[in-house]
């Protein structure tokens, strides 16, 4: 009869022993996974029961703030951003999230204790511990690094959206003064060398950007300005074009009484250019953007020109060959201000390439992948007076310029003569193709739609010059 065997639901009475251990094995791996699913379940069962009911309720309490946030982000996402954004949400959000790694893992570790591991045989033993510790391991890895993140985002928002003046859409529209600045030791003040605005529909996320040539001359001023004062016929001594109007203000701040005189008398400029009430400004430090770039791992452009790399100053050390390539973030920036064998024209319309380019890609994914590196790199390369308390309309807006054709405009030749530019025909030109990127059917608008690229002559030639006039940079560029 020893010889005899029994088996009753995959056990085996001839071997009792073996049977034990392989329950406990299952139990003691089933305490670990009903932890991972919902902590405080093992404890409830087999445990401190007081613990497990703790653990269980603030489980399910944090399952039903996550489907609030879920029915939050189906109904206002630009409300979860402004959640998502606040600095007492996120101080507190990051405590929770380090304090829940912490518990979580106590209870993991709880739930094998409770598996009775030193009762079970040496390889079922080795098995247990290696699943809780893989457990504890990710489970604390993923929350500690969530915590981080919150941390970051705290860290950048409070640093680089500093200003506590909001300001709202203008006509239904937000435009934001786009500098790119490439000051140094060598440079005589701060002059921009590049000079955009992006007016973007507040409800659609539409955007145009409005190139503006850093050498345009008799740069008028509001009326009643320091700088109409100073310059009722406008911009016109020696040397001052546009990107100068920054040095000016700054080498006279005495006038002016204000924190960055040289930032506002270019917006006061660029808002007497362009007829549109600027919202905000933001001022792009080259080299930082250089590190953004590397940040989320590079740029794809469709390069329209051989472009040369350094021959500022310095021998031409290599060029950036046509064809769709992965820039860096040091070929990204040559290619966005390279002028050497070309011209400005061309540099203006590469870099609207560029920064279509980052609006398309620049995806939430890499953003939360390489969120150090890039708070790191935008805290150098930025500096902006929108405020911390906007930051959610201008995530939800980016995330519908993505879905939206970007347009532009540029106030070059041969529309515009740089030397003694007609004003009121560059009101004329933003205006239409604002117009155009929002639909409206006007008669102007529709004159002008074969100059934003419509009725190219030659669209087979690769000039990244096109860029400057497109109702879609996306297929121009």
């Amino acid at each position: 009869m020893s010889n005899v065997r029994y088996s009753v639901m995959g056990g085996s009475y001839g071997d009792p022993a073996g049977a034990s251990a392989r329950i406990q094995f299952r139990r003691a791996l089933t305490l670990a996974l009903m932890t991972l699913v919902m902590p405080g379940s093992a404890q409830l069962v087999h445990g401190n029961r007081a613990v497990g009911r703790i653990a269980v309720r603030v489980w399910l309490g944090v399952l039903g703030l996550i489907a609030l946030l879920v029915l939050v982000s189906l109904t206002s996402r630009s409300m979860l951003f402004e959640i998502g954004t606040n600095g007492t949400v996120l101080t507190l959000g990051r405590w929770l999230l380090i304090a829940g790694a912490v518990a979580w893992a106590a209870l993991l570790v709880d739930a094998w204790r409770l598996g009775r591991p030193r009762e079970m045989r040496r390889g079922h033993f080795a098995l247990s511990a290696g699943l809780n510790g893989v457990l504890c391991f990710a489970v604390a890895g993923a929350m500690f690094f969530a915590a981080h993140a919150v941390s970051v985002m705290d860290g950048f928002a409070g640093a680089v959206f500093a200003s506590t003046s909001s300001s709202g859409p203008h006509e239904g529209r937000y435009n934001i003064l786009l500098l790119g600045s490439d000051s140094g030791d060598d440079r005589e003040g701060m002059r921009p060398d590049s000079i955009n605005v992006a007016s973007i529909d507040a409800d659609t996320g539409r955007a145009v950007l409005i190139g503006l040539p850093r050498n345009l001359e008799d740069v008028p001023f509001p009326e009643g300005s320091v700088m109409d004062k100073e310059f009722p016929d406008g911009f016109d001594c020696e040397g001052c074009y546009l990107n100068a109007v920054n040095t000016w203000a700054e080498d006279h701040a005495d006038l002016f009484g204000e924190e960055d005189p040289g930032i506002d008398a270019t917006m006061d400029a660029v808002e007497e250019i362009t007829g549109l009430k600027l919202n905000y400004y933001a001022l792009v430090d080259m080299a930082g953007f250089e590190h953004l770039i590397d940040a989320v791992g590079g740029v794809t452009v469709n390069v329209r020109e051989r472009t040369a790399i350094d021959g500022i100053g310095s021998p031409i050390s290599g060029y950036i060959e046509p064809g769709e390539r992965t820039l860096s973030g040091y070929e990204a920036l040559w290619y966005a201000r390279s002028r050497v064998e070309n011209d400005d024209w061309s540099r203006m319309g590469r870099q609207k390439c560029v920064l279509n380019a980052m609006v398309q890609q620049l995806s939430p994914q890499k953003v939360v992948m390489n969120m150090q590196k890039i708070a790191d790199s935008s805290q150098a390369m930025i500096h902006t007076n929108i405020p911390r308390q906007d930051l959610n309309v201008f995530m939800d807006l980016a995330l519908k310029t993505r879905n939206e054709p970007v347009s532009s405009v540029s106030l070059v030749p041969p529309e515009i003569y740089t030397g003694n530019p007609d004003y009121d025909k560059v009101r004329r030109m933003v205006s239409d193709a604002i117009a155009v990127a929002e639909g409206r059917p006007e008669a102007t608008a529709v004159m002008v739609s074969s100059s934003l690229g419509m009725a190219d002559p030659n669209p087979a030639v690769k000039d990244p010059r096109k860029a400057n006039h497109a109702e879609n940079l996306d297929e121009t560029c």
